[in-house]
């Protein structure tokens, strides 16, 4: 039997067509996609297609809409092969990073993919996008899906969706995946890096809460969607002249719960004690807060410079090399899952779904 994918519109330029009397953008009818792209009948699989009611331009996903689209990949997981998910670029790495949170143990791919231009554009990317997505999502080897994690497809490269940021809002090359190599290239032959793939599964902390709790608990190979995210929590961005109002006005919002503190280089911050005493105090409140760098690429490593190590001592915890976007997205998710600081420490820098790099060089000189 021909492997079967679900094939889901949030929204987004790719599934944009032109009217030809107005020139603007509009959905069109995914249950016609093959009119469309007819070169997806030359695909050796069987293509359902799923649009949300109301498709959304990305800037507007949340909480809830993520729940929606976990809801549909968790419903049909059982009868597919695969999951290709259509999605604005702007958030596409927060969706992908907070999809590999709520789905634990993945046995199937879940690709992300989407366009710089409309799908009936002459000069569109999203036709190429779509088929190797799909191509991509239906590899296998002896009956059992080859990819076993949430990734993003775009111009070419397959990446691992929580090592991903958006990084131009003009080229086609729209992503990037600065801290791990790409899994897979496409050219005149689709090459997948085996090597490079989530191996899994992992010590979750929602397992190990649930079996704390003496829950019934399924064996560690299967999948569990972990939809619960708590989103109280916000990206703090350090600028030189920041000021202490600013610093204590955001560190005592009621309700926070957690943030992402963006530092400089490998995690350096202003040593002004009423700097250092604000995060202490918000630390004091049981906000968790996590230092990751505001550099492109590169690793958070605190006692490397004078200028961290006061963020050591009061206890920030390490983001060593993980995305802003997946920070946000494994934060929400451990904020429900872990119920200490230490636990919390604990599986945040720990590799939960392949988001960080466990240990750099540098952070072994700075113990």
């Amino acid at each position: 039997m021909k492997p079967k994918i679900l094939l889901i519109y949030t929204g987004g330029t790719i599934g944009m067509m032109k009217d030809p009397e107005t020139k603007a953008l509009r959905a069109f009818d995914f249950s016609k996609l093959l009119v469309h792209i007819p070169e997806i009948k030359q695909l050796d699989c069987e293509i359902a297609t799923y649009s949300f009611d109301n498709p959304m331009d990305s800037s507007d996903m949340n909480l809830k809409e993520w729940r929606k689209l976990g809801d549909v990949i968790n419903e049909n997981y059982d009868d597919y092969e695969g999951f290709v998910v259509l999605h604005g670029s702007d958030t596409m790495s927060y969706t992908g990073s907070t999809l590999s949170f709520m789905f634990e143990n993945l046995t199937k791919p879940i690709i992300l993919t989407g366009s710089q231009l409309p799908i009936g554009d002459l000069r569109t990317d999203a036709k190429e996008n779509l088929i190797t997505s799909l191509q991509l999502a239906i590899q296998s080897k002896e009956g059992t899906p080859i990819i076993k994690e949430v990734c993003i497809y775009f111009e070419y490269q397959l990446y691992r969706a929580n090592r991903t940021a958006k990084m131009n809002a003009e080229r086609f090359e729209a992503f990037s995946s600065p801290n791990y190599p790409s899994l897979a290239i496409s050219g005149v032959h689709l090459n997948i890096d085996q090597n490079l793939l989530w191996k899994g599964p992992v010590n979750d902390p929602a397992f190990a809460k649930a079996e704390q709790q003496k829950s019934s608990v399924p064996n560690t190979n299967q999948m569990r969607y972990r939809p619960q995210l708590i989103d109280d929590v916000l990206v703090l961005k350090l600028f030189p002249g920041i000021t202490k109002e600013v610093v204590r006005a955001i560190c005592t919002i009621p309700g926070l719960k957690g943030i992402i503190l963006e530092t400089y280089g490998s995690g350096n911050a202003p040593t002004k004690k009423w700097f250092v005493n604000t995060l202490k105090e918000a630390l004091e409140n049981n906000i968790r807060i996590v230092n990751v760098t505001q550099c492109i690429g590169g690793a958070v490593a605190m006692g490397k410079y004078e200028t961290s190590i006061q963020l050591k001592k009061i206890g920030l915890v390490s983001g060593k090399d993980i995305t802003t976007e997946a920070a946000i997205a494994k934060m929400m998710y451990l904020l429900q899952h872990t119920d200490s600081l230490a636990s919390f420490r604990k599986y945040f820098e720990t590799s939960l779904r392949g988001e960080i790099t466990e240990e750099s060089l540098n952070e072994k000189d700075c113990q």
